[in-house]
């Protein structure tokens, strides 16, 4: 009792696992359409990677120093200016519109001109390239060996910018602008193009036409940039070394290397101006001061003079003219603290350590000076007079003498600025293209397509609900009577038909009897092995009238119907086949029958059933067509004589077998299983679901008909099929 729960947990386990043989079992049926997709993902890599434009890549190297003094001896000055600026913020810098700006209008890169051509297949017609360059557009123009167009300049509304203009040459070989097929202008190619009302202007350079029309773009600054930034890239090499690499990829050799170089020497020229602005900065506070000073320092001079001529030349004494040198030293450091608070004061606010130590210093001079100023206060008033004169004259000298030297300083300091970025190697192109990268291209596009071909095998296995093993109609409680394999030698012969209706647009082409053509194909055998197990089936049966119907068209009820009647009739049974299918019946074809009086003639009285009786070129089988195809099957079936032509054929015949509608389609079926004693339901492998067929059975339920069994049909040849019919193969006529 104990094992019971572990067996039952054990089962639970097994059916959550995945199944690896099915699995394998599925790629082996799909490996046709797997390796198929392979290839043909693998050619279009291949294809792609030989007529791919080749996109070459350019490589610069640049090192960001720390910053030094533009000449020996000027370190003081310098200082004020020594600001380290990261790797990161330098190759923001670098990616900014500043310096890609700058790029763009050098080389008028918000201009493109290109022929119109196919992607990729346009290769082919192209023109061949002129040796020095490449057929990619050029700086606002293209070259080949037929066509040499350069643009100078080309205004259009904003609402056009990004919008794609056609360029080409008209009878005379003039250039005419078109938008959208409309024409813009049109002139000589020495003059501006200019359309009636102003707003589009292109003026040509060079106008060598080729066959070829081109597209003319223009751009917005932003635009261009942003496209000049996605193939352009910069990044440090190791940490905080200050090596920046510099790349930036196109189809164009020369053209890369030159947008490269341009913006190695465009970040280079704007860090130097960087620098030398802050120069620059400061001399223009010193320029702005000297004239002030210049003029306090003449007003005092004039001042003195006047003084010591009114008192006759007053003289100072020693202890006067050391007061005065104190009190001088003392102006001049306030003035430098002024000076340098100014400069500070642009960087820093108040609360940084370096403002805070240099008001310390000003309170602190300030003091001192207040002192000294207290000892003035005890001189004679003419000596008191004299100093703040003599003070005022040296003070303003002083000041005027050190803001001299310091705008030569700064000066020498501008004109000598290097700044601190050098550009170590200058853009160099790779030899070989970066992409496409033929090996990994055609590798990665077999990858792709092996993925995607596996995937839609399984994924078509397990959202397919069709019919895949008898056992799936059993666990409905429906036997399966017979399962039929798909024969390949009948399919042969359905192509052949095919192929002479479509040449002689005939519908009425006969289709060949496999039982007769091939008597030992294993469809056949399978239904031998149907006719014994019928044998025993209809032993209970309360009449001799066997139907065969389905639950849908396209199932091979026909197919069935007539080589089960054909392989009974072989054995000496006495075998009427009927073509209920009123509608849309084709059993005819299989006894090439011309169906020119059937069964819908006997039942509406307009021809006696014997007329209706057509021999075969099987013994002993007979065949009763569908007739013409009237109005209202239903209700002629459910008219006596129907019953009447049953119980005829019945005394006659050993078998009746009637091949029906299928039951989902119509009801026919379900009125003609009220007078058959024997009823089959057929359905197809991978086409027909068991729910389908379960329906199909109830169906015939609710009607009062009992369906004996099922006939599986068109069994395929495939490794996840768990039903072994193909196990063996058993052919008596062949060696």
């Amino acid at each position: 009792m104990s094992n019971q729960p572990q067996n039952s947990d054990r089962l639970k386990v097994m059916d959550d696992e995945i199944d690896l043989q099915r699995l394998w079992a599925l790629l082996q049926d799909g490996r046709w359409l797997i390796i198929g997709t392979t290839l043909l993902a693998l050619f279009m890599g291949a294809a792609y990677a030989l007529l791919a434009t080749p996109i070459y890549r350019a490589d610069a190297l640049l090192q960001v120093e720390k910053k030094q003094a533009g000449l020996p001896g000027f370190e003081e000055v310098s200082e004020m200016f020594a600001e380290e600026s990261s790797a990161t913020a330098e190759i923001q810098i670098v990616r900014s519109r500043l310096v890609l700006g700058q790029v763009v209008d050098q080389f008028k890169m918000d201009i493109l001109v290109a022929p119109e051509r196919l992607p990729v297949i346009g290769a082919f017609s192209a023109p061949e390239p002129v040796p020095e360059f490449t057929p990619v557009p050029l700086f606002a123009g293209y070259r080949d060996s037929q066509t040499f167009v350069t643009v100078e300049t080309f205004v259009v509304p904003d609402k056009w910018l990004g919008e794609p203009f056609t360029l080409r040459a008209d009878e005379q070989g003039q250039p005419a602008l078109y938008f959208d097929g409309e024409l813009i202008a049109q002139g000589p190619a020495d003059q501006p193009l200019v359309s009636d009302n102003g707003r589009v202007r292109l003026t040509l350079g060079e106008w060598q036409p080729g066959e070829e029309e081109l597209q003319v773009t223009r751009l917005s600054r932003l635009a261009a940039v942003n496209r000049l930034r996605n193939s352009f890239s910069v990044s440090e090499q190791g940490k905080d070394t200050g090596i920046l690499s510099m790349s930036f990829t196109g189809p164009n050799q020369q053209r890369i290397r030159r947008v490269l170089d341009a913006v190695a020497q465009t970040y280079l020229t704007q860090n130097i101006q960087r620098n030398a602005a802050e120069a620059e900065k400061s001399l223009d506070f010193l320029d702005d001061q000297l004239p002030e000073i210049k003029e306090k320092l003449t007003k005092a001079e004039e001042k003195l003079n006047e003084y010591r001529l009114e008192k006759d030349s007053v003289d100072v004494t020693l202890q006067t003219e050391s007061v005065l040198e104190r009190l001088v030293a003392i102006e001049a450091k306030l003035n430098e603290l002024k000076i340098r608070e100014s400069e500070v004061s642009a960087k820093f606010t108040k609360s940084h350590p370096a403002y805070r130590t240099l008001l310390q210093q000003r309170q602190s001079l300030q003091e001192e000076k207040n002192q000294i100023e207290s000892e003035i206060q005890n001189l004679p008033e003419t000596q008191q007079e004299v100093l703040r004169m003599m003070r005022d004259v040296e003070v303003n000298q002083e000041i005027y003498v050190g803001l001299l030297n310091k705008v030569q300083e700064l000066r020498i300091m501008k004109a000598s600025t290097v700044g601190n970025v050098r550009i170590i190697d200058d853009a160099v192109v790779q030899p070989e293209p970066v992409k496409p990268k033929a090996g990994l291209l055609v590798a990665l596009s077999a990858l792709l397509g092996l993925m995607a071909s596996v995937g839609y095998v399984l994924l078509q296995a397990a959202l397919h609900r069709g019919i895949q093993s008898p056992e799936q109609l059993e666990e409905q409680g429906i036997p399966v009577y017979a399962a039929v394999p798909l024969s390949e030698n009948q399919q042969k012969l359905d192509r052949i038909v095919a192929m002479m209706r479509r040449r002689k647009r005939s519908k009425h082409e006969p289709i060949p009897l496999l039982a007769i053509n091939d008597p030992a194909d294993l469809a056949i055998e399978a239904l031998r092995s149907l006719r014994t197990s019928l044998h025993f089936a209809m032993m209970e049966a309360t009449n001799k009238v066997m139907m065969i119907s389905g639950p849908s068209p396209e199932v091979g009820k026909s197919f069935i119907s007539a080589n089960l009647a054909a392989v009974l009739a072989q054995v000496g049974q006495k075998v009427v086949v009927i073509d209920a299918d009123m509608r849309k019946g084709h059993l005819h074809r299989y006894f090439e029958n011309q169906n020119d009086v059937g069964l819908s003639d006997v039942l509406s009285g307009q021809a006696e059933y014997q007329q209706a009786i057509h021999e075969t070129k099987v013994e002993n089988l007979h065949f009763i067509p569908r007739g013409q195809i009237p109005p209202n099957p239903a209700e002629l079936l459910m008219h006596s004589r129907f019953q009447a032509l049953m119980e005829r054929l019945s005394a006659e015949y050993d078998l009746v077998l009637v091949d029906t509608p299928p039951i989902l389609a119509v009801t026919d079926a379900a009125i003609i299983g009220q007078q058959a004693g024997t009823s089959l339901i057929v359905a197809r492998y991978g086409v027909n679901s068991a729910k389908e067929v379960d329906v199909s059975v109830h169906r015939f339920e609710q009607n009062r008909v009992e369906i004996k069994g099922a006939i599986l049909n068109a069994i395929e040849r495939r490794a996840s099929n768990e039903y072994g019919y193909y196990a063996y193969h058993y052919d008596s006529d062949k060696p």
